[in-house]
């Protein structure tokens, strides 16, 4: 028991750091998209020689297993696995350090779903448009749309993720339907918990408002900032009330996944939004039959919406064997592995099949709702200087739910500072 609980807190942290993480013209001036040398499928076909996939720490031990598998089944490629840090952030580092060098060193990308924009708009990517338009129906859709920048896709789904609600099952007869309900509900009980503290993460507990709400941060193109609306003033105000009546505790903007997971587990709330992971781990904790969980709720009539987590895989502009890079990429998002992915290790796969695996439904019970949870999901707002878009909402966002800012001020700055974000590019 115990070895399994150490397994399941690796896998937690590499969950938390993965969830924080079509086709076009290809006229630049059609699609925005950058000129990008284009794989075909066939050019997977017979692949020789060596190919190394760059990627997070494998705390699981599930990549290390697809790269075995695969020399195990293509007996001319040999295949490596180079392990980044636990760390997003110096994941990325790590690989635009040599991307800029152009260096060979990665022929398999392994990205963050919110680092596709950037590494496509430097050129650092092939186009695999043609691959996916072969390939996208195995995959779940929304996973598809995480690939996408400038009107062409530049990787293949690995795994993703979706956020749920979890709630007390002796503190509340059923889960609430809407965010109203449910923090109306969390005033009567014993609260509401969520990643409040002043990251990515409270980017993505905003944007599942948001979007519920059917707001947006910018337009369809990428090219204008549309996040100074009546939604984000009004889920600005609901998050603030929150806050203010009690449902929500103060000390929320102290918290990351695994803050609120481990008080949730003490008995600190009813109600918290988290990724997949803390399911397992709250089933080995002492309120293992007292939670269950359900998919993230509308917000004033809306349904509900969540944003995607998971990583890609994309093929370096400068490998020096594009073909094998394929080979290995198609591989680890087929259904076999991405079945064997999600029962060993707990990854959710990125194609729909998976789901439906007794294996699967087994290790996860719940699979089906997690598969919905991704289908309801969006991408984050989609631009190469992502980064930046990110630190204007949390930045803003935390300000007032500590009652620093208001939230008109809140909505107006973030519009003028993705601006100037978007401005740079």
């Amino acid at each position: 028991m115990k070895s399994t609980i150490r397994i399941l807190i690796a896998l937690a942290a590499t969950l938390a750091s993965l969830a924080l993480v079509a086709c076009g013209s290809d006229d630049e001036g059609d699609t925005g998209a950058p000129e990008a040398d284009t794989l075909e499928p066939s050019q997977a076909e017979n692949a020789k020689g060596e190919v190394t996939w760059c990627i997070g720490k494998d705390t699981t031990g599930s990549f290390q297993a697809g790269i075995d598998a695969f020399n195990k089944d293509n007996p001319d490629v040999k295949a490596q696995l180079l392990e980044l840090p636990t760390s997003a952030d110096q994941q990325r580092a790590q690989l635009v350090q040599r991307l800029q060098a152009e260096s060979d060193e990665c022929d398999v990308v392994g990205m963050d779903v919110i680092w596709t924009a950037e590494f496509a708009s430097s050129g650092w990517l092939y186009d695999l448009t043609p691959v996916l338009d072969e390939e996208q129906s195995r995959f779940i859709a929304s996973t598809v749309e995480s690939t996408e920048y400038g009107g062409k896709d530049w990787a293949l789904p690995f795994n993703t993720n979706a956020g749920f609600l979890y709630y007390r099952t002796d503190q509340v007869s059923k889960p609430p339907t809407s965010w109203q309900d449910v923090y109306s509900e969390a005033q009567k009980t014993n609260g509401v918990i969520y990643q409040g503290a002043r990251y990515e993460g409270l980017t993505v507990n905003f944007l599942e408002l948001l979007y519920a709400d059917g707001g947006t941060v910018l337009s369809d193109d990428g090219t204008e900032v549309e996040i100074d609306s009546p939604e984000t003033t009004e889920v600005l105000e609901f998050m603030d009330k929150g806050i203010a009546d009690g449902a929500v505790p103060k000390d929320v903007s102290t918290y990351m996944e695994e803050e609120s997971r481990t008080a949730f587990e003490a008995g600190k709330a009813t109600f918290m939004r988290n990724w997949p992971y803390a399911y397992a781990l709250g089933k080995e904790s002492d309120i293992a039959n007292d939670f269950d969980i359900t998919l993230l709720p509308g917000f004033a009539g809306g349904e509900g919406a969540g944003v995607l987590g998971g990583y890609n895989l994309g093929i370096s502009s400068y490998t020096d064997n594009p073909e094998a890079s394929l080979a290995l990429a198609e591989f680890l998002t087929e259904p076999e592995f991405q079945t064997q992915m999600m029962t060993d290790a707990s990854l959710p796969a990125t194609v729909s099949e998976s789901y439906d695996d007794p294996a699967v439904q087994k290790a996860q019970p719940f699979a089906l709702d997690l598969r919905k949870a991704v289908e309801q999901a969006q991408p984050r707002p989609v631009s190469p200087v992502y980064p930046q878009i990110s630190e204007a909402i949390y930045k803003n966002v935390y300000d007032v739910i500590n009652g620093d800012t208001s939230p008109d001020e809140a909505a107006s700055n973030m519009q003028s500072e993705i601006d100037k974000a978007l401005q740079t590019f």
